[in-house]
């Protein structure tokens, strides 16, 4: 489904019922001026889906930067370091 595509005029004209049907269908709005798409306007929801996400996508880039550059260390040294630390008795 695409997202609805507006002029700023209709939307602030409406602005109640457009956020209305953000929040319930969780979409987006493409506002235009002067007939070019200018902003986008969604839910508070889906923004912070969005940015959850892109988070997630920015820390597997990072791991697949450290696998690639060799910033390595191996599972029995992390896990023995982890009881070394917390559990110092065990």
């Amino acid at each position: 489904m695409s997202d609805p595509i507006i002029s700023l005029s209709d939307f602030k004209s409406d602005a109640s019922q457009w956020l209305k049907r953000l929040q319930d269908e969780s979409d987006a709005v493409v506002l235009t001026q002067n007939g070019r798409a200018s902003a986008v306007v969604q839910s508070y929801e889906t923004f912070q889906r969005q940015q959850q996400a892109l988070l997630m996508l920015k820390l597997l880039a990072q791991g697949e930067a450290d696998i690639a550059a060799g910033r390595l260390i191996p599972q029995e040294e992390v896990f023995a370091t982890l009881r070394e630390r917390y559990a110092p008795d065990a």
